[in-house]
């Protein structure tokens, strides 16, 4: 019988994109990978992330901001950094950890550009919704995406 397969999602900060793709990815694909995610900084857990994961029905609640080095003995099938700065400065992984880009739009950026043009709370949360939606439909094509 097969193990599972370790999958590490790798963003910046460790609080919105990185921790949805890993709230999905053990929500949809549980049965088949391990899900982790870790920052190259730790900001701490985005409270807006967490309330439009448990609209769609995932707890990410008790999520923890990582850093990369929290996970140094887990040897990984593959890393999918979802930011470009994680892209850019992700460092090397020994083994046969394959590491793919997928890169994802920052809701916290987008949610604050568009308070500043006086947009409605609810108005911003429409920025962590459709990243959301984008990350579960990329998670729903793995392992298959990743060629593993």
């Amino acid at each position: 019988m097969k193990t599972k397969l370790n999958i590490l999602f790798l963003c910046t900060g460790n609080s919105c994109r990185s921790q949805m793709a890993e709230g999905w990815a053990r929500h949809l694909k549980g049965d088949i990978l391990n899900a982790y995610s870790a920052g190259i900084e730790t900001h701490g857990l985005n409270p807006n992330a967490v309330a439009v994961m448990k609209e769609a029905g995932v707890d990410i609640s008790s999520h923890t901001s990582q850093l990369l080095s929290e996970y140094d003995d887990i040897a990984f099938d593959a890393v999918v950094t979802v930011c470009g700065h994680a892209h850019e400065t992700c460092p090397y992984f020994p083994g046969n950890a394959k590491v793919v880009h997928v890169g994802f739009p920052d809701p916290p950026a987008q949610a604050k550009e568009l308070a500043a043009q006086g947009a409605s709370a609810e108005e911003q949360l429409n920025c962590y919704r459709a990243v959301r939606d984008a990350i579960k439909e990329y998670i729903a094509t793995l392992p298959e995406s990743l060629g593993l």
